[in-house]
């Protein structure tokens, strides 16, 4: 579809209402977690942190990294697989508690990356209106990891790229009520922290790791694919674009920086595609289907592969 046939109907983008206020909740939202980073660290030079606050970091990103990945992005953006309306409930409200903003803006920001990927009207494209040389590189990764968000122009208009969403009631509400599932994402790692050691210091400590710096790893884990995956690592498929597979980050994203393996094969449930390139979502995925709780899994076949490989290397 040309650039011209596409702009017809619903606009590319949308105004950011309240757009003051939504710039100082972002910072907000960036500056809190680095300094509860530093405090985690000055407790735990203390001896003030112990192994239940590290399970609560451990279990919170765990979910909220899934609720991401296999939520946010593999399910409502790519329709990678199917599954029941109450699992689909539970990874909207997952995804939301990462604090990445609400499952529809985050959709439709992702589907309007993939329409123009590294080209003029991708949102945080590291390589776009970039000036050549080391200090255009530094940054092009400035804006696609965290500047893109702070730019103060229009977001991506949902209309546009995320109707089949809004057509969605449940999804509509838990988009619409994403401050909540925030506050549920701060009380949980509390509430955990409470249950293992029995006291309300145990939830404070609990809610600083499995709270502020969880989001704080998370976060950057997440901006790392937009930035890093389109500028380090290898492309063994032609994409017409700069996404490439970092290997090491794989783990950490469970399985999203296998991004080239991604923009080649959008719609694929598992993007980890070699024998040895670790894919957690992948996996979680496949056991639901296993469990009957997922079906209709997109997989890309090894003749698929064959024909979308190209020459390009790191």
């Amino acid at each position: 579809m040309t650039a011209t046939a596409y702009s017809r109907g619903a606009a590319e983008m949308v105004p950011i209402e309240h757009e003051t206020s939504e710039r100082v909740v972002r910072t907000m939202v960036f500056a809190v977690p680095p300094a509860a980073l530093v405090l985690a660290g000055w407790l735990a030079w203390g001896g003030a942190l112990h192994w239940q606050d590290l399970l609560v970091l451990a279990v919170t990103y765990t979910l909220t990294g899934l609720g991401i990945t296999v939520g946010y992005h593999r399910l409502f953006t790519h329709r990678s697989f199917r599954t029941t309306r109450g699992l689909r409930a539970l990874l909207a409200v997952l995804g939301s508690m990462a604090v990445e903003g609400p499952v529809i803006e985050w959709v439709a920001t992702h589907r309007k990356h993939h329409r123009f990927s590294d080209h003029s009207g991708d949102p945080h494209s590291p390589h776009v209106d970039c000036a050549p040389g080391w200090r255009g590189a530094v940054r092009g990764l400035g804006h696609a990891h965290v500047g893109w968000m702070f730019r103060g122009k229009d977001m991506a208009n949902p209309a546009r790229y995320a109707k089949d969403l809004l057509a969605d009631r449940e999804l509509r509400f838990i988009s619409h009520t994403f401050p909540l599932w925030v506050v549920v994402g701060l009380a949980v790692p509390f509430g955990l922290g409470v249950a293992l050691t029995g006291s309300v210091v145990g939830g404070l400590t609990g809610l600083l790791c499995g709270g502020a710096v969880r989001v704080f790893l998370l976060h950057h884990v997440t901006f790392s694919i937009n930035s890093l995956c389109h500028f380090f690592g290898r492309r063994p498929f032609a994409t017409g674009d700069q996404s490439r597979n970092l290997a090491w980050l794989a783990p950490l994203a469970f399985g999203e920086a296998w991004h080239n393996n991604h923009h080649a094969f959008p719609t694929s449930a598992c993007h980890g595609l070699g024998r040895w390139q670790l894919d957690p979502g992948g996996w979680v995925i496949t056991s639901l289907e296993r469990c009957h709780l997922a079906w209709d899994v997109i997989r890309i076949g090894p003749i698929r592969q064959q024909a979308k490989r190209g020459s390009a290397a790191a």
